[in-house]
């Protein structure tokens, strides 16, 4: 698979000896929101082969056919995006970037929407996958190249086969083929494929994510009806609701400040093949 840069906020791909979840496999959850809300589906995490299925799994028994999916993602391998995206419209989701944020042991205290969060490389095309598309103020939506992902580590000093580059445009093609069926614009890819791995990514700015087509309506309660506009934001809830979600903010964003490893995840980790031992390796954006 080709790989996409990991699009990361840190310089390290561990917080405080943690790996943080949006590193981490995507994971789904149901956040239950009643009464009078009707809940949503959590996914935060880096899009692996397994997600689709993972997601399928996830998906059997329940009734999510026009639900909303609240990303926090690094990005992940490029097929298996545009596979999960697929799905994603099939079902008629609705899509958003935020952490989900539940108030245990708060009486009365419904589940909310914090806006502080991040969708970067593939996940910005899952974003683009969703039926309608809010995406909050405070939220990060960042772009870059597909690259090879055994070589994103050093992408200058790497050496290329023919084979290589056929991978990587063929990905391209589907990338393309997959925004214009969402309803992207060419804009989109022209942003993202500007940015080679070595730079840092770039983030879409409110004018940008118009004129994309990755923003389908600027209110929230267009894709998450019932919940209180406020509360992501941190207005209006009690002071301890205010301080929990803040603790829940900074556990997820903790290690910022750490030195940067030996090796940075600001560019595209090796893949590893899966079938024949010879199988070439393919891009993946994370």
């Amino acid at each position: 698979m080709l790989s996409v840069a990991v699009a990361t906020f840190t310089t390290s791909a561990h917080a405080g000896g943690t790996l943080e979840e949006r590193k981490l496999p995507m994971k789904f959850n149901w956040v239950a929101c009643e009464p009078n809300c009707r809940g949503w589906v959590s996914a935060v995490g880096i899009i692996t082969a397994d997600t689709p299925k993972d997601f399928e799994d996830f998906a059997r028994g329940r009734q999510l056919g026009g639900a909303t999916v609240v990303l926090d993602s690094s990005g992940g391998s490029v097929n298996d995006a545009i596979a999960l995206g697929r799905r994603f419209r099939n079902l008629g989701l609705m899509t958003t970037v935020g952490i989900s944020v539940q108030h245990r042991g708060a009486q009365g205290a419904r589940p909310t929407v914090a806006p502080e969060a991040y969708c970067e490389s593939m996940c910005v095309f899952v974003l683009l996958a969703g039926k309608k598309r809010y995406v909050p103020d405070a939220a990060h939506v960042r772009v870059h190249q597909i690259w090879m992902g055994d070589r994103a580590d050093d992408a200058k000093a790497a050496s290329y086969s023919a084979q290589d580059l056929m991978i990587v445009e063929r990905d391209i093609g589907r990338l393309a083929k997959y925004t214009f069926d969402m309803g992207g614009a060419g804009d989109l890819l022209s942003l993202a494929l500007n940015v080679p791995p070595w730079e840092d990514l770039h983030e879409l700015d409110a004018g940008e994510l118009k004129l994309t087509n990755l923003t389908t309506t600027e209110l929230l309660a267009d894709v998450l009806p019932q919940i209180d506009a406020a509360a992501p934001a941190m207005a209006g809830l009690a002071p301890r609701l205010q301080e929990k979600l803040q603790e829940k903010l900074q556990d997820r964003f903790a290690g910022e400040s750490d030195p940067p490893p030996a090796r940075s995840t600001k560019t595209a980790e090796a893949v590893v093949p899966t079938g024949s031992a010879a199988a070439p390796v393919a891009a993946e954006q994370k």
